[in-house]
This record gives structure tokens, C-alpha cells and sequence, in this order.
């Protein structure tokens, strides 16, 4: 008889097709999830922004009511005066204890900012609150208005986001499709 020779041992670790077929799958699972996390993203940045203009609306409500004042939400370019423009830009909410219209130093409640590339559309100029919590519209019935926070893209397929504002003082968001374009 003769010997026996001992098997040869395997040597542990990826042959180089193994490793080109385990990339070429990670690539593959790369492509299609990305578009999905821009999605995700982009839908996350909308709702971000809709909620800040549904707290802005519900802190100058809340405000009128605690300081017995009438409470100015209104669109500005530089924190201290209202425009009539839409876009990017900032929220602008002030107690109006003079009746003028327009803020003065001292009566500049809050700021919050409109990011970019989110876009923000309005349809009255400014929200003003009452005393009693309720915004009225210049015939002095209850204010029933829709601002819609908007992104142009078509991921998500609904990008825009239109918070109602219904009954002076009733709050709500719903996502709207926009066909990837903004008002």
C-alpha cells in the first residue's frame, strides 16, 4: 500500500467572480432604492414645512386670544415688513395693538423661515386674528383660505401640500398632486 497524501486544504475567502457578482447585485439594489429615498426626502421636506405654517397659524391664533389683540400673519423678505409675494422667503406674525397694519419693532411676535427649494402660495396677503381666535375676511365672515406649500418635482407624486384653513380658526393639511409643478 502506499501512503496517503493528505487533501489538499482550501484557502478561505471570495474568488474574484464571487465578489464581481455580489457588487453587481448591490449595485442593482442601489439604482432602484434611490429614487425612492428622494422621494422620501422630498416628501418629509413638504410635510416639514407644512406643519411649521399650521404652528405659525395656530400660535398667532392663540396669541390673539391671550393678549386680547388682533394677531398678523402675513409673507416678508426681511422679518419686518409684509409682502404679497409668493415663494421662498419668511412668515412674519405681529400684534397689531395699534390697528395700523403694519409691524412695528415691538410688536413682532415671530419669524419662521420658508427653505429652499420648497415653495409657499397664498391666496389673501394677511391672516389677521381676532381676539375672539377666529380670522375674518373683510366682509367680516369667518375666513375660509387655503395656503399650499409646494416643491416641483414629481417624487413624491403629490407635491404639494395645501393647509386649509377653514371656519376662522379650523386647521388642516391635505397632500395634493400637483403633476410636479407648483401654483
Amino acid at each position: 500500500m502506499s501512503p496517503r497524501r493528505p487533501a489538499p486544504q482550501r484557502k478561505a475567502g471570495f474568488t474574484l467572480v464571487e465578489l464581481m457578482v455580489t457588487i453587481s447585485v448591490l449595485a442593482i439594489l442601489v439604482a432602484l432604492a434611490v429614487p425612492s429615498f428622494t422621494g422620501v426626502i422630498n416628501g418629509n421636506r413638504l410635510t416639514a414645512q407644512a406643519n411649521e405654517v399650521v404652528v405659525t397659524l395656530q400660535m398667532a391664533r392663540s396669541e390673539a386670544v391671550r393678549r386680547n389683540a388682533r394677531v398678523v400673519v402675513c409673507r416678508s423678505n426681511d422679518g419686518s415688513t409684509c409682502i404679497t409675494a409668493s415663494g421662498q422667503g419668511q412668515w412674519l406674525t405681529f400684534v397689531d395693538a395699534n390697528g395700523s397694519g403694519t409691524a412695528q419693532a415691538a410688536e413682532i411676535v415671530s419669524t419662521s423661515n420658508i427653505k429652499a427649494p420648497v415653495q409657499v402660495s397664498n391666496v389673501v396677503d394677511n391672516i389677521i386674528f381676532r381676539p375672539d381666535g377666529l380670522a375674518r375676511d373683510g366682509a367680516g365672515g369667518l375666513l375660509a383660505t387655503v395656503i399650499t406649500v409646494c416643491l416641483p418635482t414629481t417624487q413624491p407624486v403629490e407635491n404639494q401640500r395645501a393647509v386649509n384653513l377653514a371656519s376662522g380658526s379650523r386647521v388642516s393639511i391635505q397632500a395634493v398632486d400637483g403633476a410636479g409643478a407648483c401654483p
